[in-house]
């Protein structure tokens, strides 16, 4: 081999590695995700209501568990879309407190849909309000990534 051959060679491999680590670097900051980054961002769950034995309960059908009166779980700056259905025999409304907001009130076979973007954590309780309010279970909003806390070189993009 030439040594013009070799430092070719030698330069190929050099540019391969610095290739390798920046893209593992790029990669490893968090600037790839598996949806685009502008996308909006939203947790979608559905929970019904239903009437067992003379009481009312919730329980979830569409992400979230199916256990009664789950404990639900969203996060800051994310569109919650929670879909409400009525499969009890009584009219039911699910309010939200703290959040102040609340579906229309469901007859049976009916649905509504709650939307709300949350801007702090915390642990809401929800209610089935019609005459009065009865507990059913919490709503928890968290912070899953802040953006304070974002390492990437590309933090000021978020």
């Amino acid at each position: 081999m030439e040594s013009k051959d070799k430092r070719l060679v030698i330069v190929a491999i050099v540019a391969g590695i610095i290739g390798l680590a920046g893209m593992v670097g790029f990669i490893g900051q968090g600037n790839v995700r598996h949806v685009p980054i502008f996308s909006q961002e939203r947790v979608e769950q559905t929970v019904v209501f239903e009437d067992i034995d003379g009481k009312v309960q919730i329980r979830g059908t569409s992400g979230v568990g199916g256990e009664p009166n789950p404990h639900l779980v969203t996060r800051t700056s994310f569109a919650y879309i929670l879909t409400v259905i009525n499969n009890g025999d009584k009219h039911h409304r699910l309010y939200i407190e703290g959040l102040e907001v609340q579906t229309d009130l469901l007859e049976p076979g009916q649905q509504d849909t709650i939307i709300v973007v949350p801007q702090t954590e915390g642990i809401y309780k929800y209610y089935d309000k019609r005459e009065s309010l009865k507990l059913l279970g919490t709503l928890e909003v968290r912070t899953v990534v802040p953006s304070d806390e974002f390492t990437g070189f590309l933090k000021d993009m978020i």
